[in-house]
This record gives C-alpha cells, sequence and structure tokens, in this order.
C-alpha cells in the first residue's frame, strides 16, 4: 500500500531538491503535485485541500523560500502535517475502572471482522492477558464454526450459545461467564452486514447498551477507499465508534481511507492488519506510517518484529559461535526462520529508510521465493552436512540439487557465499577478541549474512538451465 503515493511525492521533492532555492511559483507547483497525487490515492477531497493549504502556509511562512536546505524543509512540514492527519501520536485500548476490558467488534460483511477478532486476542495475550472471543454473529453461515477454528489455532477459549439464541443474550451471558471465570479482556464478534441495515444496526445499539463496552472497534477493509470513510461515519454516528482495525493494509490499494477516516470522523485508527497470519496486527502509530509514505521508513516497527522473534540468551549464545567460527548451515538455516515469521520481504524492506522509493527494483532483485530457494537446498542436506559444509563433495552436491529441484550451480553458490560469510564473521571476532569490536554486538535485526544485502542475502536463481549435451560433457572432462 501507498507505493504510488509514495513514488510521486518522492519525486516531487527530489524537483524541489535539485533547485538552491526555491521561489513561490515553485512551491505551489510542487503543491499542485502533492494534490494530485493524494487525489490519485483516494484521499477525501475536503481532506487533500485542508492538508495542501495547512502545507503551503507554513512553508511560506516558515522561510522555506529562503532555507539553505528547502526541499528537506518542505519534506519535514508534509511529515508533521501527515502525523497530523493521521491522529498525532498512539491512542491504544482503553481501560476500565473495573475489569474486564470488553471490545465490541462491529463492521460491514467480508471486512475481516471475525479473523481479526481473533487477531486482536492473540495479540493482547501476548500481552498476558487472558482474553475471551464470543461468537455473537448468529446469522452468517458457519460464522461460529470460523471462530471456533480460529480459537482452537491460538489456544484462546471461545463462548458460543449456537446459532438459535438471540445476540444480545448471548453477549450478556458471556461477559458474566467471563467475570466468573476470570477472562479479560472479553471480545465479542458481532454480526457483519452488506450495507448499513437499520434492523442489525438497532441490535448493536442493543448490545452496546446491554454490555456497556469499554471500546466500539469498527473494522474497515482499507481496500474499499472512499466507502470505508462513509461506512465509518455511519457506524460512528449511531453507535459512537471509539476506535479503528484497518484491514488489507499490506495490499495493493491506493491508501486514501488509512489518511481520510481518522480526520473526517475523529475516529482514531487503533490497529491495522498488515497480512494473512493471525500475528500480522499491528498497534498503529501516525508518526511510523508517514515514514513508510514520505520513504523514511520505519526502523521501530522492524526491531519489535525483530524482537519478537529474538531471545536475549539465543541471541547471545549465536553471537559467541559466529564470532567462534562455529557458525553453521544449520544456525543459518533457523535464522531463516525468524526473519520469515517477521513477515513478507517486500514489507521489511519497506521499513528500511531510503529503500522504499527503490522497492520495485529491490523486489525484482530478491524476493521471498528466493529466500525459499535457499531454504530447499539447506533442507536437502544432511545434519552431518549442515554442521559440516566444507565436507560436501562432488557427489553430496549432485544429490542435494536433485532433492532441492535445484543446479549444481545453486549449491556451489550458497556454499561459496556461506564460505565468505564464516570468514568475515571470524574477522569480526578477532577483533572483538582484541579490543577493537565491541563483543556485543545487537543481534537484533542481524539478517544472516549481516542483514538484507550482506554476502547471504538470496541470489536471484539463474533461469535458463545449460543444454544437457553440454552438461553431460561437462561431466565426462
Amino acid at each position: 500500500m501507498f507505493e504510488s503515493l509514495s513514488d510521486r511525492l518522492n519525486e516531487t521533492f527530489g524537483r524541489l531538491s535539485k533547485k538552491g532555492r526555491l521561489t513561490e511559483e515553485d512551491v505551489d507547483g510542487a503543491m499542485r503535485e502533492v494534490r494530485r497525487a493524494l487525489l490519485e490515492a483516494d484521499v477525501n477531497f475536503k481532506v487533500t485541500k485542508d492538508f495542501v493549504a495547512a502545507v503551503r502556509e507554513r512553508a511560506v511562512g516558515q522561510d522555506v523560500l529562503r532555507s539553505l536546505t528547502p526541499a528537506q524543509t518542505a519534506i519535514g512540514i508534509v511529515n508533521e502535517e501527515l502525523v497530523r492527519v493521521l491522529g498525532n501520536e498512539r491512542e491504544p485500548l482503553r481501560v476500565p475502572d473495573r475489569p474486564p476490558q470488553i471490545l465490541l467488534m462491529v463492521g460491514l460483511q467480508g471486512s475481516g471482522k471475525t479473523t481479526h477478532s481473533g487477531k486482536l486476542a492473540l495479540h493482547l495475550r501476548k500481552e498476558g492477558r487472558n482474553p475471551l472471543l464470543v461468537a455473537a454473529d448468529v446469522y452468517r453461515p458457519a460464522a461460529v464454526n470460523q471462530l471456533q477454528s480460529l480459537g482452537k489455532q491460538i489456544n484462546i477459549p471461545v463462548y458460543e450459545e449456537g446459532t438459535g439464541r438471540n445476540p444480545v443474550d448471548i453477549a450478556g451471558n458471556a461477559v458474566r461467564f467471563a467475570i466468573d471465570r476470570g477472562h479479560n479482556p472479553v471480545i465479542v464478534d458481532t454480526a457483519g452486514r452488506l450495507q448499513i441495515d437499520e434492523r442489525l444496526m438497532q441490535e448493536l445499539v442493543d448490545i452496546r447498551d446491554r454490555i456497556r463496552p469499554t471500546e466500539i472497534l469498527l473494522v474497515a477493509d482499507a481496500m474499499t477507499g472512499q466507502e470505508a470513510v462513509g461506512v465509518a461515519q455511519a457506524f460512528h454516528d449511531r453507535l459512537g465508534v471509539t476506535g479503528l482495525v484497518l484491514t488489507k493494509m499490506d495490499g495493493d490499494a491506493r491508501g486514501g481511507a488509512a489518511l481520510s477516516i481518522r480526520a473526517v470522523t475523529g475516529v482514531p485508527i487503533k490497529f491495522i492488519g498488515t497480512g494473512e497470519k493471525l500475528d500480522a496486527l499491528e498497534p498503529f502509530y501516525p508518526e511510523r506510517l508517514a515514514g513508510r509514505i514520505l520513504g523514511m521508513g520505519d526502523v521501530l516497527s522492524l526491531i519489535e518484529r525483530a524482537q519478537e522473534q529474538t531471545d536475549e540468551k539465543e541471541a547471545q549464545k549465536l553471537q559467541d559461535r559466529m564470532f567462534k567460527g562455529q557458525f553453521d548451515l544449520e544456525d543459518f538455516l533457523d535464522q531463516l526462520q525468524k526473519i520469515k515469521k517477521m513477515g513478507p520481504l517486500s514489507q521489511l524492506l519497506e521499513m528500511i529508510p531510503g529503500v522504499g522509493s527503490q522497492l520495485r527494483e529491490a523486489k525484482a532483485q530478491i524476493s521471498d521465493d528466493d529466500y525459499k530457494h535457499v531454504e530447499a537446498i539447506i533442507r536437502s542436506m544432511t545434519p552431518y552436512e549442515r554442521r559440516h559444509p566444507d565436507k560436501i563433495g562432488t557427489s553430496r552436491k549432485r544429490r542435494i540439487a536433485l532433492g532441492s529441484g535445484s543446479e549444481r550451480a545453486d549449491v556451489n553458490q550458497l556454499l561459496s557465499q556461506f564460505k565468505q560469510m564464516q570468514t568475515m564473521m571470524g574477522q569480526f571476532g578477532a577483533m572483538a577478541r582484541k579490543g577493537k569490536l565491541p563483543a556485543d554486538l545487537p543481534l537484533d535485526l542481524q539478517a544472516p549474512g549481516g542483514g538484507l544485502g550482506g554476502p547471504m542475502a538470496p541470489q536471484p536463481r539463474q533461469r535458463q538451465r545449460q543444454p544437457q549435451p553440454a552438461r553431460k560433457a561437462r561431466r565426462r572432462r
């Protein structure tokens, strides 16, 4: 998401940076480009108009025209205004005076409400909470079964009374059940609807009045653009929505909903869904999203994802093995798994400052499929071969290539790169022992081989293979 908007904004500011000094006409021209980019990203017209006016006023009023770095000053103003439009600061979930915390999930059918109820439960359990999911959608076929299935996957209990009961009574009974059993929070999954339906909307009002939720969270599909803004306004007018969960933020939508919804409704975005997996839910930070849009990256989110996959003791043990030259392909495979759990490679690239604007080129060079290819080669090795890659001879390489569906040249390339990495690690270890390098280098962000661009970064596979006769002739020689 936001790729097109990011490219347009970076292109506009790139042209400004080539000019030593700016004139008022330069600023007006840049603002026209920004306005066009925002409208093409499906941002609300009034929000776009107010945003551009605010940026222009500040750009002219803060002596940008006479600044020694006018383009950087202008980007700083745009960044601050983006953060303002998105909500300034992270707004966490409200905490009630008396437990349990009750979260009422509402939204249109197909927005991902049931799935994100499960994601939210998993997210809160990681914080040490004891959540309870409540199946109050008695209209959609298999909705109760879907929530039960999600509950089993994440090992979180689901309260349900079947499809023949009144949803208002189900919600009320679930809250009493949670109080008796010590569950907190209570996450109530309600029925979705195809459009704003008066009968079902009144049902939500009745549920709200019965259980008095701490938060009413609207789950909105970011792919629907301006429609999501209208839906949010309608739910807010009737229910008093307190927070938004934007789903499908990893998709190819233009992103207008995320930039419009807070400004139009005044309701804060509290979480964003960033993928299909149940752990793909992130708290929403306005300044981080603004940084991604402007190509500044999001290092803090990248660190948090890495820390979720890293145990401090394991990291120290791994560092010791690396510096002693004992790092082997078993360790490398383990680190590869941790990187995969952090999310798609394209998302990780977006979080690195300076890479966002070159994301399409990076995708063309390295993709998640290349990581799968490296993983397949390593998994085709025996445990002995992974621990002693220097013992892998010609016959073993042939067997590994056959087992992984690759060429012997691919196996040779992987082993060669791994050998280079081992040498580099040994040099770092020697420097650390001599006091020339800190021995406690952080490993939180250290991808196998020293980061995403290190010696062990997956290389694009060579799709063209040698003709069969040439390969046979080479073996005969």
